[in-house]
């Protein structure tokens, strides 16, 4: 996972889907997260990556079918994971296909075993920076002007 996070560079984006997602399908490369539910791997996931600041809309979240105004427990837990641990930005409903769409664009899909229906969400990774670093850049490459770690 941490070497996924890591070869994304700023714009690409990264699928966190349930059990239910057709991930081997899509397209992007699938890491396999079984065992784990898609609220677990997403607060691993913003522990180590900025959302992208430059752009309108940075997540999204797959709407109900049928009920587009509905908002599923999961998808509830990711907005508030959202919030906590990336800021202010919203997780965007986006039609059933039109995530499908997306996500064949992504730059990689986790494929979870998260049950709850409609558990599936796509980020937007933002930019390190002075002041945004991660533990997976040490801080003293920004001071040197590199964006790898020294080894």
């Amino acid at each position: 996972m941490l070497h996924a996070i890591r070869t994304m560079g700023h714009g690409d984006e990264i699928v966190i889907a349930d059990a239910n997602f057709p991930a081997s399908t899509m397209g992007p490369t699938v890491v396999r997260a079984d065992g784990i539910g898609a609220p677990s791997i997403l607060e691993a996931i913003l522990a180590h990556m900025p959302l992208d600041t430059f752009v309108d809309e940075a997540a999204w979240r797959m709407e109900v079918v049928g009920d587009p105004t509905a908002v599923p427990a999961v998808c509830v837990k990711f907005q508030s994971l959202v919030k906590k641990l990336a800021g202010d930005f919203e997780v965007m409903p986006i039609e059933r296909f039109a995530f499908y769409e997306r996500a064949r664009s992504a730059a990689y899909i986790v494929a979870t075993t998260e049950f709850q229906l409609y558990g599936n969400i796509i980020l937007k990774k933002g930019s390190f920076g002075p002041g945004n670093s991660s533990p997976l850049i040490a801080t003293e490459d920004f001071q040197i002007g590199l964006d790898i770690p020294n080894l």
